[in-house]
């Protein structure tokens, strides 16, 4: 098993109103968010993001910290699993010119609206049965996707994540070490399926056989 490392540390946090949130959740509401439309990226922000556009702030100050992390360089190959419009692959390509970004997602949408520059590089495609030989990428990302799966399917797309990555990979997952955080996460939660323990998700990963890096999403 890989390091329990937060590669994100320098994302810009925001200030989330838990409690509002709680309030607005109804199985309706995540049933439409889960379908990744463009209900959740740029319909009513009780769907998903309320609008999700492009903006430097949030990932070019992670870009450095994943490039030494990975020791990225023009030669490197890197796959992002959940793309979404493909922001993170941008900047990217932007901070390490001749990298080689590659992007997935199940949302059609996402991949319709991908950020103009990435288009030609991102498909739809399942992170449970990724579309790639075997050691494709130098590196493999998945930021908040495999939790949006059923614990099972979990087990394969980590399985996935780790037969098409060379050398390194590093996902972030929904969880919680105590009942008070279980209880955010419970309120907090609007499109992922699995919700677990650290130590519940450390031994998925041991029981799969992922040995890539990861982190959790608490809020």
């Amino acid at each position: 098993m890989g390091n329990e490392i937060d590669l994100l540390k320098n994302y810009p946090k925001t200030k989330r109103d838990i409690s509002g949130r709680l309030e607005s959740k109804t199985d309706e509401v995540r049933t439409i968010a889960r379908k990744f439309e463009k209900e959740f990226f740029d319909g009513d922000r009780l769907y998903g993001y309320g609008g999700f556009s492009y903006n430097p702030r949030f990932w070019t100050p992670v870009i450095p910290t994943l490039q030494k992390h990975f020791s990225l360089t023009a030669k490197s190959s890197l796959l992002d699993v959940g793309s979404a419009k493909g922001f993170m692959m941008y900047d990217l390509a932007k901070s390490i010119p001749g990298i080689k970004v590659r992007g997935i997602d199940i949302s059609q949408y996402a991949i319709e609206n991908t950020i103009e520059e990435m288009q030609s590089f991102v498909q739809v495609a399942d992170a449970k049965s990724l579309p790639f030989e075997d050691n494709s990428f130098d590196v493999v990302i998945a930021i908040n996707t495999v939790h949006n799966l059923e614990i099972n399917e979990c087990g394969r797309a980590l399985a996935e994540i780790q037969r098409v990555s060379r050398y390194g990979s590093f996902i972030t997952v929904d969880a919680f070490r105590n009942d008070k955080e279980k209880e955010i996460m419970a309120a907090w939660n609007l499109t992922a399926k699995t919700i677990l323990h650290v130590d519940d998700w450390k031994k998925l990963f041991m029981d799969v056989g992922y040995t890539g890096d990861y982190f959790w999403f608490i809020p």
